[in-house]
Parts: structure tokens; sequence; C-alpha cells
């Protein structure tokens, strides 16, 4: 039913109407009924009166004056309190009715939430139903697959104990290589230390869905006799967890009774890779990934990942090792991004438009493998190799490298998370200037035992001397600077007139002074980082670190070469815009050796200042 006009009309429009009461209080412009006393009757002299006082308080007249212009009129009294909860009745009322509707709305919100959060729960129970559900029928017999752990985790006790009276095929390591096997992120790349169950694990991965009519798995190495290894294994393993599954020799691919194919390929080189071109796979990965040279191979086959079979999501995956020519590709496409462990998305030009894929690096160690280090030969072997090996094939560190200029680097030691710099720490900057190739300005920390700490960095490319003085002062946020360093060389003048690329900078207010050029001040200079990255012999730290935002410093210094004409030196033609902005801070502030004989422990050296003031240093 419609509600009546009267429910329409204004708090103004219904005064002129009788109304109850609760209490014994009259309110102005009524008067009691003499038929009902909880009915009071309106008086329309008083109430005009009043609406005469509201139009006048609208217009800017004061409380007391409306109150005195009632009384004038009518002469009833009404206090200014009273007169102004008549006013703002309207916008009492209207401001109940939008506090109201924020909580409706509030409400509303946290019922979606919940029905969402049931609808998920709802998903995640059907699916550990289904799980359950194939595990039951596994263990009755009826169908070969290979088991999750997790899943067997999750099950009833029957089930487990059914499965514990099974014959198991092959039951993954706990750690990595479980996390590899469970992984549903598009690409992933499972890489590390030698030994760490890696090629086993790329093995078991294309059989989860085996049981599938329209699953087709390619697994790739390097060459022809390093494929070879990977399918003696496979028929060790694959014909005993699938009853029924047939190997061809001339096809190199094992064949399911579900009519599902794992394909045993090589590609040495590009032209190799074509064979496989216009193929379509659910599954393709490829065993020691970095042996290759460059990611051609690996963007080559991605592009034939393809399922016509909705329930088939489609998976590259990767293994491999640090020490190989590709190690520098595939440490920034999967190791340098994110966190390992960690899901990052990265975006693919396509066609079609930028396609966003997930991403993930999963480290392998020795240590995860229980087989192996069931005996120390194994571990005895890596780490009697060189340095650089044993940090390589040991302990799976990519930052590892035969031709790095800076072994000593380690990002678990030298590398270390934000923390706010004390206020009393001097603080300074340095920076290697460039249009073409990259700019890097650093800033350094040093605290009271004179150790660095690189806590900012700017890196970019293509920008004016003037433009990246403002960047400069900007990262600054008005912090105090004790001095800056600049390369030398942009002292130098460019044609007759005009300033040079340094005294651009200072006029823009970012204020240096030159690096030092002295004869072999480059060795110095590697020198003095070599000193800073070692190990103190008693305290079992470095005096130099750098932390984790600074990100182009973290990924370029321990992949720079050495000069092949002079080992003391970095390669020039390398990345090594970064390297020299840390080498110019260095200089400025030397570690100074002093014998012990020769302190006085009641008066202890102080910290040495930088030697040469210029432009007001």
């Amino acid at each position: 039913m419609p509600k009546s006009n009267t429910g329409y009309l204004s708090y103004h429009q219904r005064m002129y109407e009788p109304k109850k009461i609760r209490g014994t209080l009259i309110p102005f412009g009524y008067k009691k009924s003499e038929d009902d006393p909880k009915i009071v009757l309106p008086i329309p002299e008083e109430l005009d009166v009043l609406q005469e006082a509201i139009k006048l308080h609208k217009k800017g007249q004061s409380l007391q004056k409306c109150v005195d212009y009632i009384y004038s009129k009518t002469k009833r009294k009404i206090t200014r309190q009273g007169f102004y909860k008549i006013v703002n009745k309207n916008n009492i009322k209207k401001k109940a009715r939008e506090s109201a509707r924020e909580q409706l709305d509030y409400q509303r919100d946290r019922v979606l939430k919940a029905k969402r959060e049931l609808d998920k729960e709802r998903s995640k129970l059907q699916t550990k139903n289904k799980k359950i559900k194939d595990l039951d029928i596994v263990l009755e017999g009826k169908v070969k697959t290979v088991i999750d752990t997790k899943d067997i985790e999750e099950a009833s006790p029957t089930i487990k104990k059914a499965f514990e009276e099974k014959d198991v095929i092959f039951q993954p390591n706990q750690g990595p290589q479980s996390d590899f096997l469970a992984s549903s992120e598009r690409e992933v790349f499972y890489g590390g230390a030698r030994g760490g169950g890696k090629s086993y694990a790329m093995l078991v991965d294309p059989l989860r869905y085996c049981d599938k009519q329209h699953h087709r798995a390619l697994l790739i190495r390097r060459t022809m006799p390093e494929l070879r290894d990977l399918i003696n294994h496979s028929q060790q393993l694959y014909s005993k967890a699938y009853p029924g599954a047939k190997w061809r020799e001339q096809e190199k691919e094992w064949r399911f009774p579900s009519g599902a194919r794992i394909e045993f390929g090589y590609a040495e080189n590009l032209t190799d890779a074509l064979r496989y071109q216009g193929q379509s796979y659910t599954w393709i990965g490829i065993d020691e990934l970095p042996q290759y040279p460059t990611p051609d191979i690996y963007n080559f086959l991605r592009s034939s990942l393809r399922s016509v079979d909705p329930e088939i999501p489609v998976y590259m995956r990767a293994t491999g090792n640090p020490g190989n020519v590709g190690s520098l590709w595939v440490k920034e496409m999967f190791v340098d991004p994110c966190e390992s462990n960690k899901r990052f998305d990265v975006e693919i030009p396509t066609p079609m438009g930028v396609k966003t894929i997930s991403r993930k690096f999963i480290p392998a160690k020795l240590q995860d493998n229980p087989y192996l280090m069931q005996t120390d030969d194994y571990y005895a072997m890596l780490a009697s190799l060189p340095e650089v090996q044993k940090k390589q094939f040991l302990e799976g560190d990519w930052d590892a490298y035969e031709s790095s200029s800076f072994p000593e680097f380690n990002r678990q030691i030298h590398v270390i998370e934000p923390f706010d710099i004390p206020r009393n720490w001097m603080r300074f900057r340095a920076a290697d200037w460039g249009y073409s190739s990259p700019a890097c300005c650093l800033w350094i920390a040093v605290d009271f035992d004179n150790n660095l700490f690189v806590y900012r960095e700017l890196y970019t490319k293509k920008i004016t001397a003037d433009l990246f003085a403002r960047k400069v002062l900007e990262q600054e946020h008005g912090e105090y600077i004790r001095y800056g360093v600049l390369d030398s060389s942009t002292w130098a003048r460019r044609g007759d007139i005009g300033p040079s690329i340094a005294e651009t900078m200072i006029l823009e207010g970012c204020r240096w002074r030159p690096s030092d050029r002295s004869p072999r001040s480059r060795i110095a200079g590697k020198l003095e980082i070599h000193k800073r990255l070692k190990l103190d012999e008693n305290t079992g730290y470095p005096s130099l670190f750098v932390l984790d935002n600074c990100v182009n410093l973290i990924r370029t210094l321990p992949m720079l070469p050495t000069d092949k004409n002079n080992p003391e030196d970095v390669d020039t033609h390398a990345e090594d815009h970064a390297y020299d902005a840390l080498r110019y801070g260095c200089m400025s502030r030397p570690i100074h050796p002093i014998r012990q004989d020769f302190i006085d422990k009641t008066n202890e050296p102080k910290h040495i200042a930088p030697a040469d003031r210029v432009f007001g240093y």
C-alpha cells in the first residue's frame, strides 16, 4: 500500500496537525486537547509567528532576537535552546537517516564479504573432497598415478594407513622439491647447487596430468647424449607409475593409456628448436637451462604452450646450476626480480597486447637431498672445489662468477635490510654521470667505526646534467649531505663556451667535488672496495654494506668481469656505472691501516675527514 500524503510532508508542514506527546510538557504553539490529555492541538497564530522567526534566523538573525520576536508577538516564552531544536529538527533527522544508511551499507558489505569467504571455503572443500575421492580410487587399485604428499596429509587415517601399505614409487623430498612439484605458477625455475634432486623432479612433474587425454609434455636437454640419461631414468619410473605406458624409441616419447604423451627432445641451437614449431604442448620443461647462452630457445619454446582442455593448465618448467654460459640471463629473468619462493608477475608483449604471466624461483641446495647427504663423499668433493666453483655448485650462489672482479661479494653477508640511519652518522654521495650510458648516484652513510652503508641509489639513463642534479636533490628530501664526489672528467669544458657538466649541476644547487684522478687511481679505488668487502678477522664482518633497495648496485657488482688486458682493473665495456660511483665513494673514505702496537688506548684515533675541499666543502 502506498503511504499517505502526510508522510511526504516536511516537518514544518506537519506542525499544523494534532500530535501525541509522551510527557507533560506542551510544545510551543500547541494546547491540550479537552478530549484526550495526550493529544495537543496546534495554535495556528503562534505557529505562524514561529515560522516567521525561523525565516528570520535563516536570514542571519540571532537566536536571542528570534526568541524576543516570538515573545513580542505571542507573549509566550520559548528558550533559545528550544527554538534551536525546532529549527534544526529536519537536519537532525536527515543526519540520523544518513547514519542509518551508512550503517546499513557497512552491514551489507560485511554480509557480501562473508559470502565470498564462504564460497571460497566451499570451493576448497570441494577440491579437497575430489582429491580424497581420487586418492580412494588410487588406493583401490583402479588407477595408477602420482600422489602429492600434501594430499596424503589431508586424507583420513584410513586412507593414510592404506597408502602406507602401497608400493610408493616416488615420494618428493620435503622442501624445495615438494614446492617445485606443487607450484601453480606458469613459469618456474628450480635451480642452485648440484645434487638437489632437480632433474628427478623435472621427470615427475609432467606426470600430474597424464590421466587426461589432451595432456602433451615436452622435456628438453641441450644435446642427445645428455637427454639419454633422462630417458633411462624415465624408463625406471613411468612404467611403474602408469602400467600400460609404452616407450616409443623412434619418436622418443611415452604414450599413456589415457592418450597423454610425454616427448623427449634436444635443442642445441635455435635451428634444432624449429623442429617444435607449430606443435602444441601443455607442459614444457628444459633441464639445465643456463647451458644456453641466450634466452632465445626458451622464449621460442614458450610460444608452443597451448591447451585445448580447460582442465589442463599450461606450465613452463626449467632447472639448472649457476656457473654456465647463460647464468646471467637466467639470473636476471628468475633470481633477481623477486625474493626466492615467492610468486611475481611479468608483462610479456604479444601481437594481441600485453600479457601478464606468473613466475617463481625455487633455490636448490645439496642439503635438500637426503640420499646424497647420507655420506659425506659428494659433499666433500664439492667442498674441495676452487672458491668460485664451490660457491656455485655447493652453495648455489648465483652471484659467483669465474671472471668476477669481486668474488668476495656475498649477498647473504653484504646485502642487508633497510633501517633508519642514525641522525648523527655522516652522509655523503658519489656519482658517475652519463647520458647515453646509465648515470648512477649512491648515497652512503658512515658509522663511528668507519663502516660504509650504501642506503639509496639513483639509476637512470638519457638524462641531462641539470635534470640529474634536480633528481639527486629530490631524493635527498632536505637531509644534510656532508659532501658529494663526482667523476672528475665532468669538469672538462664542453667547447669554448658554457659551463662544464659538473658546473651545470652545481648551478642547480647540487654541489660536488671531483673524484681522485691521480695515476693508478682506478686500481687504488678497486683495491679499496676489495678491502671493505673482505671480512674482518676479529669481528667476522665486512666494512661495506648495501641495503637491498639498491638493486642495480647489487645486480651489477658481482657480475662485473675483469679486464682481459689488465686483470687489476674491471672491464670498462661492462655495466660499471654503479661500480664507478661506489669506487669514488670508497676513495673519499679510504681505510687507513693502523699498527696496533702504536695505538694509544687512552687516546683512540678519530675519523679522518675528507681531504681537499672544493666548492665550499
